[in-house]
């Protein structure tokens, strides 16, 4: 019998897609549940399955007892030599049980107990798969958008995730059968049913995965990406740093006439992205995240932790607030800085303070 249940086991991975060891947990607690119903469900039932060895063990665990307080759990020692020779009281013995009282007790008291091993199977697999896919960049297809909020439901695998509209890039649209890529936030396991999956495309970690991916140089770790901040959709900054004195982290990601920057902003639907050296000197960073602008000078506040003024030439004053005041902002995000900015001539009319653009 145990030859065709594993001939059965195997067939069943293969139809299912689960491996035989996560099929094989599955239905230990499957049958362990079910077992235990006839013992008052204490936690006195095993149940070990070895698909190499071919082998399906089903046992108790009893107390040897001189005088029985707990007819589940004890056995008297004279009983108890029948499995285990010299036992005595407070030994423990293990007592297997037959197949087919195991598939007696399975059928009478769970007849579904193959259908939740296999759920639990597909459970274990799922998990580890979406586990495995935490914070990276998966390819997935569109199923059907939602008319009324603007969702869309996408294919994971065997299950359906939902990108919500707030996490779609703005002026974005997509239709059913789209391919797209989409960044895994965070995986939760819910009401221990299915893992659950938060899907962005306007995350900051979908921008560095993606130069991750184009770029070998951050790859290998020679290179590496330092903050990101991001506004989807409109613009992006990251700083990147390198500790080998002879490689340009600004240039690797940029690449050979812009060839690597340009395939991710494609792929960011045009999203533009300023690409900064990272520095441990905070005037220095402050003054690189306010490219494209220039940077007279940057003084860092006595009284005020983590704050600074900026000084920019007078003509350069719209360029480093940005849009607005997108341009600061990045910054501030990307620096973790309160950033004050004023132009040269000190006009009061001219600057701006970075509370004023949040």
């Amino acid at each position: 019998m145990n030859a065709e249940f594993f001939e059965a086991l195997k067939l069943l991975s293969k139809e299912k897609g689960i491996k035989i060891e996560a099929l094989c947990e599955g239905i230990q607690k499957a049958i362990v549940t079910a077992v235990k119903r006839d013992y008052n469900n204490k936690d006195i039932v095993f149940c070990e399955i070895d698909p190499e060895k071919k082998e399906l063990k089903v046992y108790v665990r009893k107390n040897v007892v001189s005088e029985i307080s707990d007819i589940d759990c004890d056995i008297l020692e004279a009983d108890a030599q029948k499995y285990k020779s010299g036992a005595i009281p407070g030994d423990i013995i293990e007592i297997p049980l037959e197949t087919k009282d195991v598939s007696r007790i399975a059928a009478d008291k769970g007849k579904h107990v193959l259908r939740q091993g296999i759920r639990e199977a597909e459970h274990g697999q799922l998990k580890e798969e979406f586990q495995n896919k935490n914070q990276e960049i998966i390819t997935v297809k569109v199923q059907k958008i939602d008319p009324v909020t603007g969702d869309a439901i996408i294919e994971i695998g065997k299950l359906e995730e939902v990108l919500p509209k707030s996490e779609q890039m703005p002026e974005e649209t997509f239709k059913e059968g789209d391919i797209i890529k989409v960044y895994v936030v965070d995986v939760k396991e819910l009401n221990k049913k299915y893992p659950r999956a938060t899907l962005s495309r306007t995350h900051p970690g979908l921008v560095k995965r993606l130069f991750e991916t184009e770029v070998p140089e951050i790859y290998d770790g020679t290179v590496e990406i330092r903050a990101v901040s991001r506004e989807a959709g409109s613009r992006t900054k990251m700083a990147v740093y390198s500790s080998d004195e002879n490689v340009d982290p600004v240039g690797a990601c940029i690449g050979p006439r812009g060839a690597r920057v340009g395939k991710i902003v494609d792929l960011l639907g045009g999203e533009k992205i300023d690409i900064i050296k990272y520095s441990d000197d905070p005037a220095e960073f402050i003054a690189s995240s306010l490219a494209p602008a220039d940077v007279l000078s940057v003084d860092i506040s006595e009284e005020t932790e983590r704050a600074c003024t900026v000084t920019v030439p007078d003509s350069q004053l719209s360029l480093a607030i940005g849009n607005k005041g997108q341009n600061a902002r990045l910054a501030a995000k990307l620096t973790g800085w309160k950033i004050d900015i004023k132009p040269e001539s000190g006009t009061a009319e001219g600057s701006i303070n970075f509370d004023e653009i949040q």
